[in-house]
């Protein structure tokens, strides 16, 4: 996530450190990062602004005589990011009770459809009746992507066969009303680009529908062009808020600080990745952490609590710490990590990562990888699962091809997760966590 920016940013404050500062030397570093921000393609409006607020505090003679001049001007920057992207986080409060419409509205490409079904999941997760429907007729299986993104998910879809996009949004909303749901949804149709008839028709359903959100769902990728779609949105629709989507992947980051400060509607939620789960609240401060490097930890400890059972997660701490565990205990593990996301994401928000993610980049288990384990276990018997040590070549071959694996494969899994059990049993965690010698 961000991670050109990232790596720019931490490289220019390090030519602060043991400096004296003058004024001079602060403006040759804000050019810096001036540059970096235009290259992790930030508005450059917001850049000008940003770098304009952040010299005028760290050339001030509090700063310039300080002994700690290169954690103050880090501090300012901090600040600077937060307020860029909005400074608190905006969590939507619907009632229960009392029905929500959420009208999600955005640019074909951006993802409106997948975080139709993301808010819907994150709203009944937290005990609200949810309905979506997909008023995207343009689209070919606009409507069946929704539908299959909600059945596999326990999540509830107005099923229709209608072609007229308001006329299905009325059916949806008065069946959402008559039926006691919380909360509706609905995708709209997007376009290549902002025209006319798509804002006639966002605004046609939005008065039908009764939308008490309208939220535009902004590609991160898109650089610059996200902040003025954003704006013209804004301007057309009176948007209430933002999602922004792809913030895992290999993007340059502007739009994080860019959508906010441009379209003055608040950033709700950043997408982080392709489960159903990879959603979460926007929130200033911890962006801007992670922006310099600093880590995440309240949301990783959010997203622990959410997904993980502290109960069970004790218990495999016990036979773990005992060398007690096995394959079953394993695949649970696996379980319980997916629902957080990625192992990348999370990792991520752990401070210090960013300075080893080069470096560690090649030993972390790809999504792809993790399949290739989960076949593997799930090609063993019961018993080979809880008696690892009875897995000979014969039935190693067998896991390798009901898995799809090469023995090979299956060989190095199994070495790798006795030698990690032999560490723990030593109870010689820092050497584990050192090698990183997981079962991987």
């Amino acid at each position: 996530m961000l991670d050109n920016l990232k790596e720019r940013l931490r490289n220019t404050f390090a030519k602060l450190q043991g400096k004296r500062l003058t004024a001079s030397y602060v403006e040759e570093v804000l050019r810096e990062v001036r540059v970096a921000l235009l290259e992790a393609d930030v508005h450059y409006k917001v850049a000008s602004s940003f770098i304009k607020n952040v010299k005028e505090l760290a050339t001030g003679e509090k700063i310039l005589a300080s002994l700690t001049p290169y954690q103050q001007i880090i501090d300012i920057v901090y600040q600077e990011f937060v307020k860029v992207m909005g400074e608190t986080a905006v969590e939507l409060a619907p009632v229960k009770g009392k029905l929500t419409v959420f009208e999600i509205v955005g640019l074909q490409g951006s993802g409106k459809t997948t975080h139709t079904a993301k808010l819907a999941h994150h709203f009944q997760s937290a005990g609200f009746k949810v309905l979506t429907v997909s008023v995207d007729v343009y689209r070919p299986a606009a409507i069946e992507q929704l539908k299959i993104l909600c059945n596999n998910n326990g999540l509830e879809n107005f099923d229709h066969s209608g072609s007229k996009p308001v006329k299905i949004a009325k059916k949806a909303y008065d069946h959402a009303k008559k039926n006691g749901y919380d909360i509706l949804i609905i995708d709209t149709a997007g376009r290549l680009h902002i025209d006319d008839a798509m804002m006639k028709e966002a605004l046609a359903i939005k008065k039908t529908a009764e939308s008490n959100e309208i939220i535009l769902v902004v590609d991160s990728m898109a650089g610059q062009d996200a902040a003025n779609v954003a704006r013209e949105f804004n301007e057309l629709l009176n948007i209430t808020g933002s999602i922004l989507t792809k913030l895992d992947s290999d993007t340059r980051g502007g739009a994080a600080l860019s959508v906010r400060a441009i379209s003055d509607a608040p950033l709700l939620f950043a997408g982080t990745g392709e489960h159903i789960a990879d959603m979460e609240v926007f929130h200033p401060d911890r962006m801007a952490q992670r922006i310099l490097g600093m880590g995440d930890v309240l949301s990783l400890v959010e997203k622990a609590k959410d997904a993980i059972d502290e109960e069970q997660a004790q218990k495999q701490m016990e036979k773990i710490l005992s060398a007690r565990f096995d394959f079953n205990d394993y695949l649970e593990q696996m379980k319980q990590i997916n629902k957080m996301g990625s192992l990348e994401s999370i990792l991520e928000m752990m401070p210090g990562f960013s300075q080893m993610s080069k470096q560690m980049k090649s030993q972390i288990p790809s999504e792809k990888d993790l399949k290739h384990i989960e076949a593997m276990i799930l090609s063993m018997t019961p018993e080979e699962r809880s008696t690892p040590s009875m897995i000979n070549h014969n039935r190693r071959k067998r896991i390798a091809a009901g898995s799809g694996n090469s023995i090979i494969d299956v060989n190095r899994f199994i070495k790798n997760f006795d030698k990690t059990k032999k560490m723990m049993k030593k109870g010689n965690m820092k050497k584990m966590m050192k090698n990183i010698n997981l079962p991987f």
